[in-house]
């Protein structure tokens, strides 16, 4: 009787022990839900760039349970749509940013959803019951060929010369490297022949199907052949995107720019790499390597990127501020560098309007790259 008493006790105590570390279990479970939930909503000026390896592993987890919810029934994909639209608009990102769900799929147990912010596309995961949402996916199957990135010099640590290279690394139709653009070129003007500016181009192109590598191409042409019509031709394209007819409102040479491009295109294989998408990086974007040793030197990962005298600097977008932070690399400032520009922040996309809502300020820190 002692004996079955004792083994009795034991088998409680183990049941309790056991209840303990389910109850911790779950515990930490809350946490991890809450503290992801609360990082989540911390990275609103960044929404696309966070947590891609917990993103992975949480989309692996999903499929394997069939969305986080066993046989729970899922919600239809218009609701789906409006919850990730709504969530997005109230928790992600700043007052003003235009943000549209252009279609919505059934993919392995999950809704996936195009969406386009600021202009820019992104494919983006919800579980199927509406609960957890992914901003983006990695595609494990493909390699990934980014360059090894390099933290930004600061502007004192520049290193100076009598003629500073600037050059300036975009996307032509990023929002943000447009942005980038129309804050540089006032500087660019009133600097004139002190600097040595080149426009350069990210290694590959997130806005195929906006016309992004047929109208890098162009630009490319039109800096090495047309110089001194590049910065017309960009103020045209920068105010409504319409490249044609900035090459006819400029009087670029058509003739001179298809041999230029006929060839570039011969050498880079710009047009190989847009229409085979076996050749995309990581299945999702063609390169554009006209700018490629020069984007491994650098460490460039995206649009758009400020290189000074071979060293990646920082700068806030407007004309003033893009003056004085290449007036920093001088060993003798110029005259020039005394000019008074405009220190409004230009609106990110196409446009010359200055915006004075949230997307627009707090785009100094954001870019197109993945």
């Amino acid at each position: 009787m002692e004996d079955h008493e004792k083994k009795h006790e034991k088998e409680e105590h183990k049941e309790h022990h056991e209840h303990k570390e389910e109850h911790k279990e779950h515990h930490e479970h809350k946490e991890h839900h809450h503290a992801h939930k609360k990082a989540f909503k911390l990275k609103k000026t960044d929404f696309w760039k966070y947590s891609a390896i917990i993103c992975v592993i949480l989309l692996i987890i999903s499929i394997v349970t069939s969305g986080f919810g066993g046989s729970t029934k899922g919600i239809g994909k218009d609701e789906a749509a409006e919850k990730v639209l709504d969530y997005i608009n109230n928790n992600l990102v700043q007052a003003g940013t235009k943000v549209t769900v252009n279609s919505i799929t059934e993919l392995d147990g999950l809704y996936s959803i195009g969406l386009t912010v600021q202009d820019q596309t992104f494919d983006s995961y919800v579980t199927k019951d509406g609960k957890m949402l992914f901003p983006n996916g990695i595609d494990m199957t493909q390699k990934t060929e980014a360059p090894a990135a390099t933290p930004p010099a600061p502007a004192a640590d520049l290193k100076k010369s009598d003629k500073p290279e600037v050059e300036l690394f975009i996307m032509s139709h990023c929002p943000f490297g447009t942005q980038a653009e129309k804050g540089m070129i006032p500087a660019v003007e009133a600097l004139g022949d002190n600097i040595d500016f080149k426009l350069r181009f990210v290694y590959y192109a997130m806005h195929p199907t906006q016309g992004e590598v047929e109208e890098q191409l162009n630009q490319y042409c039109i800096q090495k052949e047309q110089n001194d019509k590049l910065l017309d031709y960009l103020k045209c394209f920068l105010d409504k995107g319409e490249g044609e007819n900035c090459l006819d409102k400029i009087k670029i040479d058509k003739s001179k720019l298809k041999t230029c491009t006929e060839k570039a295109d011969k050498e880079f294989e710009i047009m190989k790499n847009l229409e085979d998408k076996s050749l995309w990086m990581n299945g999702r974007f063609p390169k554009f390597n006209t700018d490629a040793e020069l984007n491994t030197k650098y460490g460039v990962g995206g649009s758009p990127t400020l290189v000074i005298n071979g060293a990646k600097v920082q700068s806030n977008r407007d004309a003033a501020s893009y003056l004085q932070t290449i007036c920093g690399a001088f060993n003798k400032e110029p005259k020039e560098c005394e000019e008074k520009l405009s220190s409004a922040q230009p609106s990110p996309g196409f446009g010359f309007k200055v915006s004075t809502t949230g997307a627009a300020t707090a785009a100094p820190a954001a870019d197109c790259g993945v």
